[in-house]
């Protein structure tokens, strides 16, 4: 995978952390913290590389048992993840924002949620031989700097945008699933 495609699957990995960070801006926008911001991208982004980095873990005990299929592997798990993106945008797409103030077990709450697709993403990676340690530090800083992008961008527009960032982050995935089978099925 080229630096370019771990920078994309970062970026599409952190979309989900992105629209729950636009969301809670968007509800926090009369609040007077500003730490609020911070504490959700250093959470986002410290749950967003933790998990590949277990995914990755898990996956590199048993990718030898799957090595002659693991071109169909990754892209199932990629190309699920983002299909789940795409539903969980066109789902919410009319949903009212529901807003509560931030406290310490929703924001963790929050941050393994967002990451949970992270887990799965680090599977693919122990598969694919991916460079672990740049993959997880490009994941962890693209979500922090999204997060907080996300969160004051909320704050300043509302949550008009939650559905467009779910959408581009799973077709992304997709893209990606896509052409990691192609290169393994014409190789």
């Amino acid at each position: 995978m080229t630096l370019a495609e771990m920078i994309t699957l970062s970026v599409a990995l952190a979309m989900d952390a992105f629209a729950v960070a636009l969301c809670k801006g968007a509800c926090l926008a009369e609040a007077k913290d500003k730490g609020e911001g911070v504490s959700i991208a250093v959470s986002f982004g410290f749950f967003q590389a933790l998990m590949p980095l277990i995914g990755w873990f898990l996956g590199s005990r048993f990718s030898h048992y799957i090595e002659s299929v693991d071109h169909f592997v990754a892209f199932g798990l990629l190309a699920f993840i983002g299909g789940k993106l795409i539903y969980e945008s066109w789902k919410s797409r009319d949903e009212e924002l529901t807003c509560t103030p931030l406290r310490l077990p929703e924001l963790m709450m929050l941050s393994i949620a967002t990451s949970i697709d992270a887990l799965a993403a680090g599977i693919a990676m122990a598969i694919l031989s991916i460079n672990i340690w740049l993959a997880v530090s490009l994941i962890g800083v693209i979500t922090l700097a999204l997060s907080f992008l996300g969160f004051w961008a909320g704050k300043r527009f509302g949550a008009k945008l939650h559905s467009k960032a779910q959408l581009a982050g799973g077709i992304a995935l997709i893209f990606i699933g896509v052409k990691i089978l192609i290169e393994h099925l014409s190789a």
